[in-house]
């Protein structure tokens, strides 16, 4: 991947830029973002990207100071500048800075920016080659560049018919591999990927790709004979070169290297994985196909189970509705026995078949709704309040999976519970709607309240009405009004059943409080929630 530095002073100018290609799919990553002069040379010092993509107009430094400053300092950095301006006197500063080219915002496009980006990647290859050729011979593996490296290897994994044969004649110029006579290229997946990186930036998601690749090249040993590469969404290549003429000995090696991956991955970044090996080859040039091979078995383990009876892809409608329902209701109990139910069904499929993955992905998705509708203003990320998607890299079952969500809805019903009882109100008031919101489907009053709270109940209808600007009735009938439409939308209760959930005791009650609050009949809010025909 080649790294890229986006410099801007304007946020939304720099999401404009990161939204305009797949970057990773390209081969290119956003590595950071600097909104001025100043931080953008402080990042370059701890990491030089490759490739950086400079604004012209900024406070503190312009871009075209900048560009100079980066040719002097940094002069392998390729600068590409954008600018609002069409100005000649900026476009002939920049080109003589060293930039590749000066584009305006307002016209630029995905496909301009591609081609900028790989004539620079190019240029880099052809430089990074230009300086090992001028190396000493017996130097050129110590300064071959890893970068430049992954990047052939991480070729394999595409659909090219010809990756094998620009991996061997790269090898072949800088003299890798050398002595080697068996060869073969092996696929590992990191299991939970997609449920830990969803959320993350492309430069969390950046780091987090390369501690895998730092930890896993530390696990197969020196680069320059197996080499590890990033191929995309959490699957990585793995190349094994040997000079032993045993395909038994070298079919062992890489099983221990293999194992010795999974295990230091576990060890230090708490990350299951699942790996396969392709077929050996006698050349470089045959090992797309081994890696192809490799790829077709994890995709397999991925999906295995898919022909049980049990397969599916998604939660039923039904395990929805019950956990929006409950989630509604605060109703820990019965969350805990949904997620049970549906994790028992999938309890003969590994943690890491794909089936299994995106019943979690859902179920992350639907609860962080949930927090946000609840708790706009607080962070799923406070560790305080549910257990962080880091967690799910040390799980290894599908039971273990399904003991996880339980624990994380019953975190996300907590801290609903705690906000509720702090409110906007004072702490009587507070203790009132809390005593409702448990209560409501009971047959209680304000007497009741008041002696729950140890309070006089004139008291507390006065200071009720002066803080919710409602009786304690109007409160409670609202709350219990509220509730009736969830059950509506679940989709599982006739009305008279509904009316008799929330705590109306006479649906003819329930009937004239429902249009009272909604302005519509029960029915006809019922209608409502049913698909338009078209």
């Amino acid at each position: 991947m080649f790294r890229v530095l986006l410099v801007d002073d304007e946020a939304l100018a720099r999401n404009d830029v990161k939204s305009l290609i797949d970057w990773e799919r390209h081969g290119f990553t956003i590595c950071g973002e600097a909104q001025n002069g100043p931080a953008a040379l402080t990042m370059m010092e701890r990491q030089p990207p490759h490739i950086a993509i400079l604004d012209v107009s900024m406070p503190a430094m312009n871009g075209v100071e900048l560009s100079r400053i980066v040719k002097e300092r940094f002069p392998q950095v390729k600068t590409i500048m954008l600018s609002s301006f069409d100005d000649y006197d900026y476009v002939r500063a920049s080109l003589t800075n060293g930039a590749m080219d000066y584009l305006l915002k307002h016209r630029l496009k995905p496909a301009a920016l591609l081609s900028l980006l790989n004539k620079a990647a190019r240029e880099l290859q052809h430089e990074e080659r230009e300086h090992e050729a001028r190396s000493a011979q017996t130097k050129i593996i110590e300064r071959l560049s890893p970068v430049i490296h992954r990047e052939y290897v991480s070729g394999l994994a595409s659909d090219a018919q010809d990756a094998g044969e620009e991996l061997e004649a790269y090898a072949r110029d800088n003299r890798l591999y050398q002595g080697s006579v068996i060869y073969a290229a092996a696929a590992v997946q990191i299991v939970p990927f997609l449920l830990l990186t969803e959320s993350l930036t492309d430069v969390r998601k950046n780091e987090f790709v390369q501690r895998a690749t730092d930890v896993m090249q530390m696990a197969v040993g020196d680069i320059h004979k197996r080499t590890v590469a990033y191929a995309g969404e959490g699957r990585f290549v793995v190349l094994f070169s040997s000079a032993d003429r045993s395909e038994h000995a070298a079919t062992a090696q890489i099983n221990q290297a293999l194992s010795s991956v999974s295990h230091s991955l576990e060890k230090f970044l708490n990350l299951k994985c699942i790996y396969a090996a392709g077929p050996l080859c006698g050349s470089l040039k045959q090992l797309a196909a081994s890696y192809s091979k490799a790829n077709r078995q994890i995709g397999e383990m991925l999906h295995q189970g898919s022909g049980t009876s049990v397969h599916r892809e998604s939660l039923f409608m039904e395990e929805q509705k019950q956990l929006l329902l409950f989630l509604e209701q605060l109703d820990e109990e019965r969350i805990r026995r949904v997620i049970s139910a549906i994790f028992d069904a999938l309890r003969a499929q590994p943690f890491y078949s794909m089936t299994v993955q995106l019943m979690a992905g859902e179920m992350l998705h639907m609860a962080e709704m949930a927090w946000k509708r609840h708790l706009p203003h607080a962070s799923t990320a406070d560790p305080e309040h549910i257990p962080p998607r880091s967690d799910l890299g040390r799980i290894g079952s599908t039971a273990e999976l399904g003991d996880w969500f339980a624990r994380y809805f019953a975190k996300i019903v907590e801290a609903i519970k705690k906000e509720r009882e702090g409110g906007p109100y004072s702490r009587h008031i507070s203790k009132a709607v809390q005593f409702i919101a448990d209560h409501y489907a009971s047959d209680i009053s304000l007497d009741m309240a008041a002696h729950a709270l140890n309070l006089n109940s004139s008291y507390l209808s006065r200071l009720f009405k002066e803080e919710t600007q409602m009786t304690f009735t109007e409160y409670l009938n609202r709350v219990r009004i509220k509730k009736s439409c969830v059950l509506m939308q679940s989709g599982a209760y006739s009305l008279k059943q509904i009316s008799g959930e929330v705590g109306f005791a006479n649906y003819t009650y329930f009937f004239k409080v429902f249009k009272a609050v909604t302005g519509m009949t029960p029915q006809a809010y019922m209608d409502s929630l049913k698909p338009s025909k078209k």
